[in-house]
């Protein structure tokens, strides 16, 4: 048994949610145009694309002395399609992510799941090299079904979630998507240490409609997915003004840490299409808007 197949057999195995998902974020991604990425990338070919500065690890046959002999640094002559990009996917597995406001639509951390799934794709079929917190980044098919096998095995005993960092390549990219309620100090480190690598990437911020709204008016029980907090209150409606004050304010935190880490920000909740923030991850890895 080959290994992919083996890999296609163990996400299979892994019951009624996952190998759907694949499906649907095979869909998502098709319905993103890729034409061209409008920007060169290092490669293997054999046309010169440029120099940069040499890199802890670079072999030293890598080092084109001519050009380094005219300055104080060392640098490595790049052709297209020499090294294919290197991104970084987590995605939140704590329980508050497990919410839904309606049974119509999906909890959080489906839609989390299949928005970084369909990115895999894209960056896969691209040539990039794609992979989570933990597990080395990879091309090819196989790596999707490693994806969708590490996405299934992820549990997580906490309320909220603070981003992984163990997995990021230096000067690579890197998806943290998460709704981003529980403490942002777990973030800005994640971001500082990410800064310090070189990598740059996005923050995906998904809530429930629910958590964007707050429709809740009179006697109201708040538990969190863990049940490990609780308020109970006979007023709800008049903690509307001050909850989206502080979710407006959590929000702008949020963006001022990207924008300090030369990382970029967007806000999806999962009333909306998935397709808009697809696009919006993926053009922002892309380095737009």
């Amino acid at each position: 048994m080959t290994e992919t197949t083996d890999l296609r057999a163990r996400a299979e195995a892994l019951g009624g949610t996952l190998p759907p998902l694949l499906a649907e974020a095979e869909h998502l991604a098709a319905t993103v145009l890729l034409g061209e990425h409008g920007r060169r990338r290092a490669g293997t070919g054999d046309d010169f694309w440029q120099y940069r500065a040499a890199h802890p690890g670079d072999a030293m046959r890598a080092i084109d002395w001519r050009r380094s002999a005219r300055s104080d640094s060392q640098f490595v002559r790049e052709r297209e399609w020499q090294a294919a990009q290197s991104v970084m996917l987590w995605v939140d597995p704590s329980r508050s992510m497990a919410f839904s406001g309606s049974r119509d639509r999906a909890t959080k951390s489906d839609r989390a799941r299949l928005l970084a799934l369909a990115l895999a794709v894209l960056l896969l079929r691209g040539g990039e090299r794609v992979g989570i917190a933990g597990q080395a980044p990879r091309s090819g098919k196989a790596q999707l079904l490693r994806l969708v096998e590490a996405f299934g095995l992820e549990t997580a005993t906490a309320d909220y979630g603070s981003p992984a960092e163990d997995g990021l390549v230096s000067h690579g990219r890197a998806v943290f998507v998460s709704d981003f309620l529980g403490d942002l100090a777990g973030v800005e480190a994640s971001l500082a240490r990410a800064a310090d690598r070189g990598v740059k990437g996005v923050l995906l911020q998904v809530l429930d409609p629910a958590e964007e709204e707050f429709p809740f008016d009179g006697r109201t029980v708040f538990i969190s997915m863990g049940g490990t907090l609780s308020h109970e209150t006979q007023q709800a409606g008049d903690l509307r003004g001050r909850y989206l004050a502080r979710l407006a304010e959590r929000k702008a935190r949020l963006a001022d840490l990207a924008q300090l880490s030369g990382w970029l920000y967007h806000t999806h909740h999962t009333g909306q299409p998935a397709q808009s923030a697809l696009l919006w991850a993926y053009r922002a890895l892309e380095g737009g808007r």
